[in-house]
């Protein structure tokens, strides 16, 4: 019975997990119920620790790139009408840093780009040769051949101008910058987008950033936070920038703001100093029903205990607002990958009212309706997504085995009642973060599975 209450707990963890992921694709109007069509084994993989795989669905072909059971990179594709999978093995291998995601794209010529398992070490970078074709993929040494010794976090980004973009950060935890590249096509060359860093944190810190999202102003909206040490806690400043283009960037008021943004330049929305509860994987941005930008975040409240906040930028002036009332102080602190006792989504239109999703360690998981004024919760409300029971089942029998799951890239730009009545979800199960330290004993390997779901219409 403690067995089976366990796989409940987990399966709920799951599916509040798989809703957090749905957080950007807003609004969204109704509640979704997803069927299962079939279930695809992709193969074995490492369980030891979690670290983010990617999944990537273009035309005919699905792509996946995930650590195998001995921890090499792997991708792997196959035609949608097909279960059969080619498999290309990479040349690099993840210990147990839980910072060494990896992450894939697609060019404007359907290359292949794929980068990944750095953790302050030189850059990792792959790209296809042939079009669609993971067997061509091959190592490129470097993008540009400066400041690429340390790199951490990398990121594919859409440009203004549907151009690729990658960013990362360049040097370590408290003392970074943050690099953004911009790839020709034409040429398959990458040169800088801009000619200095877009965050510099001088030699005293670097920023940890959420973004850039588009808004229905048009404009690109970014939000970071400063970190002065490897030490969470030493997280300050909570910040903000916009953008049309992601190269001229400017403060809530229009005033620009060059580059490269150092603390005493950027727009402060919260100068939370170091030890007051700010936490780089807890901040959020989106946009209210009357299209207001809304930051959320975490910090400590004059009791000590640690809150979800949301700073929403009314007629030019930006209004804070204590959304949770929670009783309870998680006192985070020091390096790692820290298990996430609290976690919130950014905020939702569902139903035409204002939702935000919440995890908390004592709480624990729901959605608030939040009043359109005080950003307050009203009510719990129901999930705007049901999935399949099959995706919330732990098959690993083995002491505190969690699910891990991630949505196809291509629906972070399709609502869930919009685009596509097929979707995919890949599930493996790890265990939980240790701080990027081994455990004693590791799991055997799980089975990495693409669940293909519809959305029922009736």
């Amino acid at each position: 019975m403690k067995y089976i209450r366990k796989k409940i707990f987990l399966g709920l963890a799951l599916l509040f997990l798989l809703l957090l992921c749905l957080a950007q694709a807003t609004p969204i109007t109704a509640q979704v119920q997803f069927d299962l069509v079939r279930r695809i084994d992709v193969a074995p993989v490492w369980s030891g620790h979690p670290v983010g795989f990617a999944l990537l669905t273009e035309g005919d072909w699905q792509f996946a790139a995930f650590y195998d059971a001995n921890r090499n990179m792997t991708l792997a594709q196959r035609k949608l009408n097909e279960t059969a999978w080619i498999f290309k093995q990479l040349p690099t291998k993840v210990e147990w840093d839980s910072h060494n995601y990896i992450t894939i794209t697609l060019d404007r010529d359907r290359h292949l780009h794929v980068s990944g398992n750095m953790h302050c070490v030189p850059l990792i970078y792959f790209r296809s040769v042939k079009p669609l074709d993971v067997t061509s993929l091959v190592q490129v040494a470097s993008m540009t051949g400066s400041n690429e010794e340390r790199c951490t976090y990398p990121q594919f980004i859409e440009g203004a101008g549907k151009e690729l973009l990658f960013t990362y950060r360049d040097g370590g935890s408290g003392n970074g910058n943050q690099i953004w590249n911009i790839y020709d096509a034409d040429k398959k060359f990458w040169s800088r987008l801009f000619d200095t860093p877009m965050f510099n944190g001088q030699g005293k810190m670097n920023a940890y950033f959420y973004g850039p999202i588009i808004g229905p102003d048009g404009y690109y909206h970014l939000c970071w936070m400063w970190r002065n040490t490897p030490d969470c806690s030493t997280n300050h400043d909570l910040s903000y920038v916009r953008s049309r283009d992601m190269r001229h960037w400017e403060n809530s008021q229009g005033t620009p703001v060059a580059l490269p943004i150092t603390l005493q330049t950027g727009e402060i929305i919260d100068a939370a100093q170091p030890k007051q509860g700010l936490l780089n994987p807890a901040q959020a941005l989106s946009f209210d029903i009357e299209n207001r930008v809304v930051i959320s975040y975490g910090k400590y409240d004059a009791k000590g205990n640690w809150q979800l906040y949301n700073a929403r930028l009314e007629d030019g002036v930006w209004k804070y607002y204590q959304t949770s009332n929670w009783n309870y102080r998680w006192d985070f602190k020091g390096g790692g990958t820290i298990p996430l006792e609290i976690s919130f989504g950014a905020i939702e239109i569902q139903d035409g009212q204002l939702v935000q999703s919440h995890h908390h360690i004592k709480e624990g998981n729901g959605r608030w309706q939040l009043d359109e004024k005080t950003l307050k919760p009203i009510r719990q409300v129901n999930s705007p997504v049901q999935l399949p029971k099959e995706i919330n089942e732990i098959e690993l029998d083995f002491p505190n085995i969690e699910g891990r799951t991630t949505w196809d890239l291509r629906d972070r730009k399709q609502p869930a009642d919009k685009g596509n009545n097929i979707r995919y979800v890949m599930k493996w199960e790890t265990l939980p973060p240790n701080r990027d330290r081994h455990h004693p004993v590791a799991p055997p390997p799980s089975q990495l599975r693409i669940y293909e779901i519809k959305r029922n219409t009736k």
